[in-house]
């Protein structure tokens, strides 16, 4: 069995040195017809790259700094939004008898809580997601260099995906930390008639209740649903933005904040599916006293934790597309380095040339 498992991995063409090298066209003497050299390829450095002044240098102390604030705002901006469509998603999760689809379900809430009523829980959604924000993206840039710098120049390329893979889910395990208490929060607000209307309100009954474990008992099921999320957001989003710059706009002069926007929403859509399941599974259980995320799948079935997939879609897509282009435009304002998409380095090159 993981003999197969592992033939299945080697072929794997997203991922597989080998077959990125055919893809590549640097392979072996196969690989291209001879003949005359055709023109230099221009590096996606470009000639402004040369000429542009950085703020500060590439993996420097203020560098991550500006990427976390860049986080900062992505997520706390985005997230605080789409209050309205979280919460009808949160209810339709949580009581799908009450809440039967997403039309449905604003119409149910505003008949109940009015206009004001769809604001509920935006303070503990701006607060956690803002944290868990400083440490995805801060971090992220953090982890890419150290695994980076572990790799090597030739590991580093020949091995990007498992690299934004690793980076991602590193990231995400310390900002899942940062946002857990928030997101309970929120939660029994959005869910729970009756037990609070602000973060005033529910912070101190949550812990006079349960305890710091009010807060933190949703860790695990934030992992479960955050980290494939994560990692399927960066992953996806950086050879999305590869692909279409090798394929769609092979100059990306003055184009790259809307590549960055189509990249990050092709990424969210994939992310929504990915983590739904754990979401349904973390709605219900910050709602809930005593109930373990084990009890709460099994209670929910298969279909259960699908409820709600067609308004988290859009809901994902569109938020994820935003925090990029949020966060690309805060190192754009800061003048922050921003690497072109990964090339070949010249010692692989040779060595290929070689071989």
């Amino acid at each position: 069995m993981f003999s197969s498992v592992a033939h299945l991995a080697r072929a794997n063409p997203f991922n597989a040195p080998h077959l990125q090298l055919v893809y590549d066209g640097l392979a072996g003497p196969s690989s291209s017809p001879a003949g005359p050299p055709g023109p230099p390829r221009r590096s996606r450095n470009l000639a402004a790259a040369a000429v542009e002044e950085y703020s500060c240098e590439y993996g420097s102390m203020k560098f991550y700094a500006l990427c976390g604030f860049g986080g900062v705002l992505s997520c706390g901006i985005t997230h605080t939004a789409v209050v309205p469509l979280d919460l009808v998603k949160c209810r339709m999760q949580v009581d799908p008898q009450k809440y039967k689809g997403i039309f449905n379900g604003f119409s149910v809430t505003l008949k109940e809580d009015g206009v004001r009523g769809l604001a509920k829980g935006w303070a503990p959604t701006f607060i956690g997601y803002s944290m868990q924000g400083l440490c995805k993206f801060g971090f992220y840039e953090v982890f890419k260099v150290f695994y980076s710098n572990m790799l090597g120049e030739e590991n580093t390329y020949l091995w990007r995906t498992s690299l934004y893979l690793a980076a991602s889910a590193s990231a995400e395990f310390f900002a899942d930390i940062a946002l857990a208490p928030m997101e309970a929060a929120k939660v029994r607000i959005q869910t729970q008639p009756g037990y609070a209307n602000t973060l005033r309100d529910a912070a101190p009954k949550m812990y006079k209740e349960e305890g710091l474990n009010a807060f933190y008992k949703g860790v695990a099921p934030l992992w479960m649903r955050q980290i494939p999320y994560t990692m399927m957001k960066f992953a996806c989003f950086e050879r999305t933005v590869e692909a279409l710059y090798k394929f769609v706009v092979p100059n990306p002069e003055g184009e790259q904040l809307i590549v960055t926007f189509v990249a990050g929403y092709i990424a969210g859509v994939f992310c929504a599916i990915v983590s739904h399941p754990a979401d349904s599974v973390v709605s219900v259980l910050n709602k809930e006293k005593g109930s373990t995320a084990t009890q709460v799948l099994q209670r929910l079935g298969f279909k259960g934790v699908w409820k709600g997939l067609f308004a988290r879609i859009i809901m994902i897509g569109t938020l994820t597309a935003l925090q990029w282009f949020i966060y690309d435009s805060v190192k754009v304002y800061f003048r922050l380095p921003r690497p072109p998409p990964p090339e070949m380095p010249e010692s692989l090159k040779k060595k290929l040339g070689n071989g």
